[in-house]
């Protein structure tokens, strides 16, 4: 594979300085010959503007310049971009303090004279590494950007900061996934995380619920089958599984697929092929399965209600979804992102969130988790939520200022959490004046650690 084929855009562009009219040349044409894209300067000024302008995949510079020392050059490029690979070239008595500026962000130097094999050795182990940089920061884009997709993923607790970092770290992994949590947690939403952050973002994300289908028609929706392969079957039709092909499939509710069909589905993954109903013909496969569930299948596999062998081959990394009730941090953001989105789809203004809303939202326990909390949202939007709620003072004991008091320390506690712990943010929102509001995070015992 070409640098250009691997790199993409500008990432396989070379920018080489020296204020050697033959040094430039010679080495050009020896990268130029290996497939590279050259781009020369003889001094650090126009090479840095090109660079600003269109940032190449590796800077190749010479210590020893006529405007800018090759050093001094480095400290810019990296301002610029920190992960920009440069490659020093010293002459014998710069080698001190070009291992110097390794531990400042060098890539590599090379010592005059160098072959030119090394040059290019060097400048291959460059922009591989460049490339691998361009790809996480499109991964971290894609995150970045579901987490606007997906309010389900928002939150800032600890429990769904591990979640989205394993949800990335493992979707680079390109492994089958097992995603366990209950109902409405967002299986499907982590599924469809791990599709887009994964190189497999490009091809189908099919997703099939085990439990939607009768037994008779699951076998077909999965493997597919050939015409006439049996009454009914008038034309072919291309299953769940090989419409996936070179992407994700999506087994929601694993726990309820018939064992028989489970036979089957073990025997694809581990031979990743697919054999038609009303067909001999094998046909290879190239996906990745995440399977769903909110039962745990270890223990169904000892009760005899899913296959054992079928588990085992599942369960190679499994993501636990935390319920909303072990995350109540997050309940207020999510519920706020949620009321957003509901009351412009209904083009009406969100309606207040009284008091007694607040209370319900933080008591209650969620069994239904994100999802019940997004029609809560919903129907707070139409005006209708203020019917499920009781009362803040009917809903907690104590006396009259201590309910004042616990009432008031939640409602610091979750202007903070929404203003990411800034004081002047959160005072603005509460109309209250900073010191008042530093003086009441005192009182009622409020640290960082119970808002950031």
């Amino acid at each position: 594979m070409s640098v250009e084929e691997g790199a993409g855009g500008s990432a396989e562009r070379v920018v080489f300085i020296d204020d050697e009219t033959d040094v430039c040349r010679a080495n050009r044409q020896s990268l130029e010959l290996d497939g590279f894209t050259v781009e020369t300067f003889g001094a650090a000024g126009p090479a840095l503007a090109a660079i600003l302008a269109d940032p190449p995949g590796l800077v190749v510079t010479d210590v020893r310049l006529p405007d800018l020392d090759g050093i001094a050059l480095l400290g810019r490029i990296k301002a610029i971009d920190p992960e920009l690979p440069v490659i020093l070239i010293t002459g014998h008595g710069d080698i001190r303090m070009a291992v110097g500026a390794m531990r400042d962000g060098a890539y590599d130097f090379l010592a005059k004279p160098y072959p030119a094999e090394s040059l290019v050795a060097s400048a291959r182990r460059a922009l591989e590494r460049r490339r691998l940089v361009l790809e996480n920061r499109t991964l971290r884009a894609r995150l970045d950007a579901a987490v606007e997709e997906d309010p389900a993923f928002l939150g800032i607790s600890p429990e769904m900061v591990r979640l989205r970092r394993l949800v990335r770290e493992v979707a680079q992994a390109d492994v089958d996934v097992l995603v366990f949590g209950e109902t409405g947690s967002g299986k499907e939403v982590v599924a469809s995380a791990l599709h887009r952050w994964s190189r497999r973002a490009g091809r189908n994300f099919v997703a099939m619920n085990c439990g939607a289908l009768p037994d008779s028609v699951v076998e077909s929706e999965l493997f597919g089958h050939e015409a006439g392969a049996f009454t009914g079957a008038l034309k072919r039709r291309v299953g769940r599984i090989e419409h996936a092909q070179g992407g994700t499939l999506f087994l929601d509710e694993i726990e309820s697929m018939p064992l028989g069909l489970q036979v089957k589905l073990l025997r694809v993954l581990q031979e990743r092929a697919v054999e038609p109903l009303g067909t001999n013909e094998i046909r290879p496969i190239d996906m990745r399965v995440v399977a769903a569930t909110k039962v745990d299948l270890g223990q169904a596999a000892a009760q005899g209600t899913f296959r054992d062998d079928l588990y085992h081959r599942l369960n190679v990394i499994t993501i636990a979804i935390p319920p909303l009730r072990d995350r109540r941090e997050d309940v207020m953001l999510l519920f706020q992102e949620f009321l957003t989105r509901a009351a412009t789809r209904f083009g009406r203004e969100p309606a207040p969130i009284t008091p007694a809303v607040r209370e319900h939202l933080r008591r209650h326990d969620w069994p239904g988790n994100v999802r019940e909390l997004g029609h809560f949202a919903e129907r707070h939007a139409l005006g209708l939520g203020q019917k499920e709620v009781s009362p803040p003072e009917a809903a907690t004991a104590g006396t009259l200022a201590e309910q004042v008091d616990r009432f008031e320390r939640g409602l610091i506690r979750e202007e903070l959490i929404m203003a990411g712990g800034d004081v002047r943010i959160a005072a603005e929102s509460l109309g209250t004046p900073r010191k008042t509001l530093y003086d009441k995070i005192a009182r009622h015992g409020l640290t960082p650690t119970d808002y950031r």
